[in-house]
């Protein structure tokens, strides 16, 4: 038995013995195993408080079954999961190899043909996970790891379904290693900022980590941090060639300028193939000399050092994919809780960014966004009536104006009268008007309805059945009053259209047979409804 398994530990997970503890992370334990067939995998066990989630067990399933149509030649294959097990877990690819983050910690900067290398690597893992239909939302150099054939991107594909259901990320914060955030990930119009750009914005900060062993834009806090990625261009001293002007397309503000995983790998595939640094062992990204010490403070990659009697001919590694965000990270590089309202709406006010997501395309004119908010005065609150010069869109996010919530497929308004429950209307009178009340980067939906001033806010509502309906509900951010909005394309009048969706329930849709406002369990169905705010003046 190895000396880091603890008490409790399982000795066997359905057919896999355990052999030894890898680390803890957010979404539970990982552990090192022996499959039936004499494979070593590693296993991550979900932590109690989500293994008796049957939403969570629901999101899990979907989501492993979307990872696993990854190609899995320069990703870590999802081998097996369980999520009836009690407890649910996932068994993923043991990958012999340290992270990127050790090798530039132990060696420093990559040479040029070494990250020409590992950029290739990169964005051949990107092209395969994005076309899989599957954004990976945490990459960063301790989720590359460098094997002896080439490079294994992991933690992909299964991140989802914790982060839906887990009280990890409360509505005050969001988990991530902020040095890799696209501007997006940052701004309150875009709600859940988890598109295949984002990955693209952090390929360019990881490669220029590589080139340079600092972050393009490093800031002595994570506030700091995320402000130069929202306001300034990234420092890119240091890298040069080919992969600069990439590395700057990628580093783009507008999730709309940067280039697709595939014109990456065509862009570095076509460039001119760096110079002097070495053959062909390096070109493919050999694996460097390993370091023998332990895993330092909890490795949650789903790999580490190989316990004492065990031989897997090499070093350290793992496998696993990225929806997950417990198997990934290193003493050097740990994945950071920063408060939201650091840079949610209050951040945001006043910053001149017209095309972050959530702003209209390239070409056209921005009509939402908090960049479009009016600026907000030295007491931290926001101006009671914007300038004229302001979008209202912008300030509607900003919870500044007052507006109709209108269901933009049925061209219908929503409305909560005085009993509390929501109805469908056609938007006239006090019963349809709401505000926006920001609680980090999501939101309280608050009616203006004077008669109803006990229970204002839109909140989901169970049955006793498991349905869900919303209903209105006290003023205090819950899991059960509190939504991400997030851009979802323009209505018929031209205005921003949005998801609302719980990130504990699901999405609010409207159901054609019940004729009726409800909110769905997401899974794999199409999220089928979407609104707009209808601007009515200021609050």
């Amino acid at each position: 038995m190895s000396d880091r398994l603890r008490p409790g530990d399982p000795a066997r997970l359905g057919g896999y013995e355990v052999l030894d503890r890898l680390g803890d992370g957010g979404m539970g334990s990982v552990f090192l195993a022996r499959s039936p067939q004499g494979r070593l995998v590693a296993v991550k066990v979900v932590r109690a408080d989500l293994s008796h989630d049957e939403e969570f067990r629901g999101r899990f399933r979907s989501e492993v079954n979307r990872a696993r149509q990854v190609p899995p030649f320069c990703t870590a294959e999802v081998l097996d999961a369980d999520p009836d097990h009690d407890p649910p877990y996932l068994v993923v690819e043991y990958v012999d190899g340290p992270s990127l983050a050790e090798v530039i910690r132990q060696q420093g900067p990559l040479g040029a043909a070494r990250l020409h290398s590992i950029a290739v690597g990169v964005a051949t893992a990107l092209t395969a996970i994005h076309g899989a239909g599957v954004i990976h939302r945490d990459l960063k150099p301790a989720n590359v790891l460098v094997a002896p054939g080439g490079i294994k991107v992991i933690d992909f594909g299964i991140a989802r379904a914790f982060e839906a259901t887990s009280q990890h990320t409360r509505t005050n914060q969001m988990v991530g290693t902020v040095s890799y955030m696209a501007p997006e990930r940052f701004d309150t119009a875009s709600g859940r900022p988890t598109g295949p750009a984002a990955d693209i914005f952090a390929w360019g900060a990881l490669v220029a980590y590589a080139a340079t062993g600092r972050s393009p834009f490093g800031g002595d806090s994570a506030t700091a941090t995320a402000m130069r990625i929202l306001t300034q261009p990234p420092d890119l001293t240091g890298l040069g060639g080919p992969l600069r002007e990439l590395v700057s397309r990628a580093l783009e503000k507008d999730p709309a300028a940067r280039p697709t995983a595939r014109e990456l790998l065509d862009g570095l595939l076509t460039a001119a193939p760096p110079v002097g640094a070495g053959g062909p062992a390096q070109l493919l990204g050999a694996t460097p000399p390993r370091s023998t010490s332990p895993v330092a403070g909890g490795d949650e990659r789903g790999a580490g050092s190989v316990p004492p009697g065990l031989t897997t001919g090499g070093g350290a590694g793992s496998r696993r994919r990225g929806w997950f965000t417990a198997l990934g990270a290193t003493a050097a590089v740990i994945a950071v809780l920063v408060p939201a309202f650091m840079f949610g709406p209050q951040l945001l006010r006043g910053q001149s960014k017209p095309n972050l997501a959530g702003s209209t395309p390239s070409g056209s004119p921005a009509t939402s966004g908090p960049a479009a908010t009016a600026s907000t005065p030295a007491s931290g609150k926001p101006s009671a009536s914007p300038s004229t010069s302001v979008d209202p869109t912008g300030a509607m996010l900003a919870g500044q104006r007052r507006f109709l919530l209108h269901v933009v497929e049925i061209d219908r308004d929503l409305s909560l009268p005085s009993h509390g429950e929501l109805e469908v209307g056609d938007g006239t009178g006090k019963d349809a008007l709401f505000v926006l009340e920001p609680v980090g980067v999501d939101y309280m939906i608050k009616s203006v309805n004077p008669e109803i001033a006990h229970r204002p806010c839109l909140g989901v509502k169970l049955d006793s059945e498991g349905n869900k309906s919303l209903v209105g509900a006290d003023c205090r951010p819950t899991k059960a009053t509190v939504f991400a909005i997030s851009r979802d394309g323009k209505d018929d009048k031209g205005r921003p259209s949005y998801a609302i969706i719980s990130e504990e329930y699901g999405p609010v849709q409207w159901s054609p047979t019940k004729r009726e406002i409800f909110v769905e369990f997401l899974g794999d169905a199409p999220l089928i409804t979407t609104f707009s705010m209808v601007d009515r003046g200021a609050v």
